[in-house]
């Protein structure tokens, strides 16, 4: 729901923005049903825990707080106009747009502004209370009440994107949400989005047991060079029982063109990537990069991991002094409190391997299941991702931890209101599951079956991201050091590792 209001409160900006798109085209369109509609589907409690726990709806406050103050802000400097209390007076709309159902659908004109449409359900009353909120920032934009709907639009001409966008009410889609974003045309107003180099991106949200299945597609601007290439197993380290398992492929053409990835790129460049974990130990996480020759694959990452060391053990303020150990067939870093991370090549009866933890793997337990091996030879499939989410939770909560810590970003609060939203949920999802097929040379189609409808790191993110200093954006990276942290630097003295507050 969160991520809800995030879309909305972007696509409704975009009104307010003078600037032509080089096609008429979608930029936004969303349906919700609404949280009053959605909570009347008694066999899933899952929705009643996740978003209307004590736990939810106090997240739900803060984050509505948070993005009312932004938008506010971002409206009246986009649109180089002044309204007093203009927070105070969108803060009471995103309770709304939690609760109503509406549509949603922006679109720009070639060399025209960006047009803004919303169709929400509203008595007479709060129909006029959006209206008189809404217009001192929009003063040019037309409010109708039909039939118990509000038909806002931001345009100015004669045809109306609210009037079409209101013919959807006489037969509104099926299903909790739907989406669809145009991330690249919604970057020409937000040019942080465009970093992320997101496609255009349909989702459909639907409960039709008790999972939440999301189904959706996503729209490349170009065809994608994959090398889909058979899936290399390493069977003799991954075994059960596991309580998470991901297999990813066809990237390495991808991962050439990221900056972040340069310093780390060996060649040639693996095309497949497993992650699992075990249960337990919270460390006992594995990943394992299928190579043509191990030893030498280990010797380029040590070349290339070396410096980066190096530069972070240089920079001021840097916690924790790091140094890479390399022996015949393994790089152990020192340096990161309570363990020994390392990177080791293996060989297996599919082949050479770099594999790497945190922590050592155990021996071999029972043998693979058939049905992992089905699901592997689903045609054209670049992802796969199962987990118990609740107990995947654990790990991922530990070793997210330190890595933030270690890298020197924000932890996640464990009294913060995002954290306590998580913990309430975490215990309660059973199995997640989740495809991406390369269905066309440009296209992907997307699927996920889950009780709760995120994984565990999933939840991290997002509890992270809603707890950002300035959110909606996501800058976590500490500020600069005290003079103490610098003196313990000095020292060659490692923090400790912070756990979340029980």
């Amino acid at each position: 729901m969160k991520n809800l209001l995030l879309i909305f409160t972007l696509a409704l900006s975009a009104a307010g923005v003078r600037a032509a798109l080089p096609s008429p085209d979608l930029v936004a369109q969303i349906h919700f049903a609404g949280a009053q509609k959605i909570s009347a589907y008694v066999r899933f409690s899952a929705f009643t825990n996740e978003f209307c726990s004590d736990e939810a709806l106090a997240l739900r406050t803060q984050t509505a707080e948070k993005l009312s103050v932004w938008l506010a802000g971002w409206l009246q400097k986009n649109l180089t106009t002044t309204v007093a209390g203009g927070a105070a007076k969108l803060r009471p709309l995103f309770d709304d747009l939690q609760s109503a159902e509406w549509f949603l659908e922006s679109r720009a004109a070639a060399g025209g502004p960006a047009e803004v449409a919303l169709v929400i359900k509203l008595d007479a009353a709060r129909a006029s209370f959006w209206s008189a909120n809404l217009k001192p920032f929009f003063p040019a934009a037309t409010f109708k009440l039909s039939g118990g709907w509000l038909i806002f639009d931001s345009g100015t001409g004669a045809e109306k994107l609210g009037d079409a966008l209101a013919q959807k009410v006489s037969a509104p889609a099926n299903g909790w949400l739907s989406v669809d974003v145009n991330w690249p045309r919604l970057g020409q107003w937000f040019p942080q989005l465009k970093e992320l180099e997101l496609p255009e991106t349909q989702l459909a949200v639907t409960a039709p047991d008790a999972n939440l299945h999301v189904d959706g597609k996503f729209f490349f601007p170009e065809k994608l060079s994959l090398n889909l290439e058979d899936w290399r197993l390493p069977t003799n380290a991954l075994h059960q029982p596991f309580v998470s398992f991901t297999a990813v492929r066809g990237f390495a053409a991808w991962l050439k063109t990221q900056p972040w990835a340069q310093a780390y790129q060996i060649s040639p460049a693996p095309q497949q990537a497993f992650v699992w974990a075990l249960p337990g130990v919270p460390f006992q996480s594995f990943f394992a990069l299928p190579v043509p020759d191990a030893a030498a694959a280990l010797n380029q990452e040590y070349a290339r991991l070396e410096p980066v060391f190096s530069a972070t053990n240089a920079a001021e303020g840097s916690l924790f002094k790091f140094s890479l150990l390399q022996t015949n067939d393994e790089i152990t870093l020192l340096g990161v409190p309570m363990l020994a991370p390392y990177l080791r090549a293996v060989k297996g009866p599919s082949g050479q391997y770099l594999f790497g933890g945190a922590f050592p793997n155990t021996p071999r337990g029972k043998p693979l299941p058939p049905e992992l091996f089905q699901r592997l030879a689903i045609k054209n499939l670049v992802f796969y991702h199962w987990e118990i989410t609740a107990e995947r939770f654990p790990g991922a909560l530990q070793l997210s931890q330190l890595g933030l810590l270690m890298s020197q970003h924000r932890q996640v609060d464990g009294n913060s209101t995002a954290f306590k939203w998580v913990a309430k949920i975490a215990p309660t999802p059973g199995n997640t599951d989740t495809e991406i097929v390369q269905s066309a040379p440009d296209q992907f189609t997307f699927t996920r079956k889950a009780p709760g409808g995120f994984t565990a790191v999933e939840l991290l993110a997002l509890a992270n991201w809603l707890e950002a200093p300035d959110f909606p954006g996501c800058n976590l990276k500490l500020p600069p050091p005290s003079e103490r942290l610098k003196k313990l630097r000095q020292k060659n003295s490692p923090a400790p590792f912070m756990p979340v507050p029980k």
